[in-house]
C-alpha cells in the first residue's frame, strides 16, 4: 500500500535530523516548568483513574517525554514514525518500550489504554486528515482515558528546509486551540482543560496544551 508523501517526508526528516535533533533538545524540560507540569498533570490524571494504566506517547521522537513520564509513574510505550528517532529512543531510554509505528494505525486494541500523549506531534498532518488521527487516538482510549496534545499556536506554516545542511525539507504546522477543540469533539472526547503560554527565548508563536476524556460509559 502507497503511503501518503507526507507521513514519507515526515519519517524521511526525522530520519535525517534526529541525531541533531535529539542533541538539541536533550535538556529541554530543565528550563520549561510549564511543560513539566503539564505532564505531572497528565500523570497525576491517568493515575487516578487507573492505577496500572497503559500509557502511548504517540510521535514520540528520542523520548524525550516518554522518559519523564516513565519517572512519573507510567507505563508507558514510545510510538514514532522514523525507525532512526526509535533507534536513539531505546538507547537513551532502555527501561522504556519503544516501536515504530504510525498515529494513523496504532498498535491498540479498543479501550486499551488510559492515556494517549501528542506532544508536537499532530503538526506534519494536513488539515484534512486530523478526524482520522483524532478518531484513532479515541479508539485505543478507555472510558475515562485521558488525552494530551501539545503544539504552536497559529495559521501559518514553518517550513524547515535543508536543517543542519541536510537536503530535507517538512512543514510544521501550527493550530488553533479551537480548531483542537473541535477536533476533540467530533472524536467523541470532551475537553476538559486548555492552557496557552506566551512564547518564551526564541519561540516564535504561544504553545497550547490541550487535554481530553474519553467519557465513561
Amino acid at each position: 500500500m502507497t503511503e501518503p508523501d507526507f507521513i514519507v517526508e515526515t519519517r524521511a526528516f526525522y530520519d535525517a535530523v534526529a541525531t541533531e535533533y535529539t542533541d538539541l533538545f536533550r535538556d529541554h524540560l530543565g528550563g520549561a516548568p510549564v511543560d513539566r507540569a503539564m505532564l505531572a498533570l497528565f500523570a497525576d490524571l491517568v493515575h487516578a483513574e487507573r492505577p496500572d494504566a497503559r500509557v502511548a506517547e504517540v510521535g514520540c521522537g528520542p523520548g524525550r517525554m516518554t522518559g519523564p513520564l516513565h519517572r512519573l509513574g507510567l507505563d508507558v510505550q514510545g510510538i514514532d514514525l522514523s525507525p532512526r528517532m526509535v533507534e536513539l529512543a531505546r538507547r537513551a531510554h532502555p527501561e522504556v518500550s519503544f516501536v515504530v509505528g504510525s498515529m494513523f494505525d496504532l498498535p491498540f486494541r479498543d479501550g486499551e489504554l488510559t492515556g494517549v500523549v501528542a506532544w508536537y506531534s499532530i503538526i506534519h498532518t494536513p488539515a484534512e486528515r486530523l478526524p482520522e488521527v483524532f478518531a484513532e487516538f479515541a479508539r485505543v482510549l478507555a472510558p475515562g482515558g485521558h488525552l494530551m496534545l501539545a503544539f504552536q499556536v497559529g495559521d501559518v506554516p514553518s517550513r524547515q528546509e535543508r536543517p543542519f545542511g541536510y537536503p530535507v525539507t517538512l512543514d510544521f504546522r501550527r493550530l488553533r486551540p479551537e480548531r483542537v477543540e473541535e477536533l476533540a469533539g467530533a472524536a467523541g472526547l470532551a475537553v476538559t482543560s486548555r492552557t496557552v503560554r506566551e512564547p518564551e527565548g526564541e519561540e516564535p508563536t504561544p504553545q497550547a496544551y490541550v487535554l481530553a476524556r474519553k467519557p465513561k460509559a
